[in-house]
């Protein structure tokens, strides 16, 4: 983005829009609860932005200036914006073709309720590891495995926790991904001892998490309701052909992802498979979808797959529990997620080139006196801007470029300041409503950002490890000392983030 005009905000008038975002969004919960983010959330927002604007027209930018930041911070939401769209595509497709159901029916018949928590987190670990894209593996095994998750009769919210934890552990580890690539360029490290380095705050973190996903199982963690599908196997076989060939979408999306092809084009890719999947394997499930409108069987095809594409696949069993598994997906059902993410990305663009956002960072910057004090004031910062920007890329490129100057003065090698903003920069971002991570995840998932955020053990255990090492002093690297400067380079006057993939 440009370079900011106009006077320098007050701290008061930096603290002024987030006072109000705050406020609002604790009445939007109050009067509205989990339907929040339905509307109430975008209205808070857009208002915060505003209030953001005025203070900006007061210290001396034009209107012009404001409008160019809101289309700026919207233009960075395109990518993930198109993700959504596709996701919500292959959702509706899949299970359209028997995909999705055939991972429900496999994963029913490989997991037991008492792992089930554990080894949904290890499988999407593991899978995200090698593609290296949290969200790929929650738009695709963990739809799957809240399905399971269902038809176990396991809890929903907590199950969506360890989807997650799985996916930003890979994410995090894999040298396949973005953030991963994006934290060591904007601290100055080098990529694969940016990696070794985090494995002593990701490590322990993955291992608590696991340990409180397998005694939550072992304590026999159930759904409330009891099991309302009956035999959901025999309900899918019914109502699908099942077979090991309708994974073969999932592989490909997965191989792309491993190829490193772009985000969108694989999952689209995937969603148009699983069109001609479900054409050649599911006609009389594509037809039923169509309705009665079409001309000739042909053309009830192309419109049942068609209809999938954009509007998700409508479930009629005669049973309402499985009616309500099943009826997922399509772009339409991305529609509000997009609204969210729109009205999010509006207020940090304005909160950015106000030079609001940055007053924060340097107030935060000179409280930190202490080595352990500049870690946890990165830990803050970072996440504090997934909140304010509702962009985990914003955040880590916007905190590490900020915070970059102080630590090389400090003689503090990069890999630490790398180090710190995955620890709080990623992991953080599906743990806000709002942001562009916490929007896709609920929406994917279909668990709301609040209700899983308790159980994302990872991801509230990752920043606690990083603030515990930081203070004790423990693995915290030092540049030689012909490296470390006395003066710190200036700050620089443009946040420019790189694109997001997904």
């Amino acid at each position: 983005m440009v370079a900011t005009h106009g006077r320098e905000p007050s701290l008061l008038q930096a603290l002024t829009p987030l006072l109000f975002l705050a406020v609002a969004l604790g009445l939007a919960v109050y009067l509205y609860a989990d339907d929040a983010s339905y509307g109430a959330n975008q209205i808070s927002l857009l208002l915060a932005a505003c209030l953001a604007g005025i203070i900006g027209l007061r210290n001396g930018l034009s209107w012009d200036d404001v409008q160019q930041a809101l289309v700026q911070g919207v233009s960075l939401a395109v990518v993930p914006i198109f993700i959504l769209l596709a996701v919500g595509a292959l959702i509706g497709t899949w299970i359209l073709s028997g995909t999705v159901p055939t991972m429900i029916v496999y994963g029913m018949q490989l997991m037991h309720p008492a792992y089930f928590y554990p080894a949904a987190c290890l499988i999407c670990a593991i899978v995200a590891v090698t593609i290296g894209s949290s969200w790929t593996v929650a738009g695709t095994l963990g739809v799957a495995l809240i399905g399971v998750a269902q038809g176990l009769d396991m809890s929903l919210p907590i199950t969506a926790g360890a989807v997650i934890s799985g996916a930003y552990f890979g994410d995090k580890m894999s040298p396949l991904s973005d953030t991963t690539n994006i934290a060591p360029a904007a601290a100055g490290s080098e990529l694969f001892a940016h990696i070794r380095h985090m494995v002593w705050t990701t490590g322990p973190s993955i291992v608590i998490a696991l340990v409180l996903f397998a005694l939550i199982g072992l304590g026999g963690s159930r759904s409330e309701g009891g099991d309302a599908f009956g035999d959901l196997p025999a309900l899918l076989d019914a109502q699908f052909t099942l077979g090991w060939y309708l994974l073969l979408p999932m592989l490909v999306v997965f191989v792309l992802a491993m190829r490193r092809f772009p985000a969108f084009p694989t999952i689209l890719i995937g969603a148009l498979l699983g069109a001609v999947f479900a054409v050649v394997f599911q006609p009389n499930v594509v037809v039923a979808l169509a309705g009665d409108d079409a001309s000739s069987r042909g053309m009830a095809l192309l419109s049942g797959a068609w209809t999938a594409l954009f509007n998700g696949y409508q479930a009629d069993t005669g049973n309402a529990a499985l009616d309500d598994l099943l009826t997922r997906g399509g772009m339409s059902s991305m529609l509000n997620t997009v609204w969210l993410v729109v009205c999010a990305m509006g207020f940090g663009a304005v909160m950015e080139r106000t030079g609001l956002l940055e007053r924060l960072i340097r107030s935060v910057l000179k409280a930190a006196r202490s080595t352990g004090s500049l870690i946890a004031s990165t830990l803050a910062t970072a996440f504090g801007a997934n909140v304010v920007t509702a962009d985990q890329y914003m955040s880590i490129v916007l905190t590490g470029r900020l915070f970059q100057p102080e630590y090389r003065k400090r003689g503090l090698a990069p890999e630490n300041l790398s180090r710190a903003l995955e620890d709080a920069g990623t992991m953080t971002s599906p743990l806000i409503p709002w942001n562009t991570c916490g929007a896709y995840m609920a929406a994917t998932l279909g668990v709301a950002t609040l209700d899983y955020l308790p159980y994302a053990f990872f991801n509230l255990v990752s920043p606690l490890v990083a603030l515990v090492l930081a203070y004790a002093g423990f693995k915290i690297l030092r540049l030689p000392a012909t490296t470390a400067t006395a003066e710190s380079p200036p700050l620089p006057d443009t946040i420019d983030p790189p694109a997001p993939r997904g």
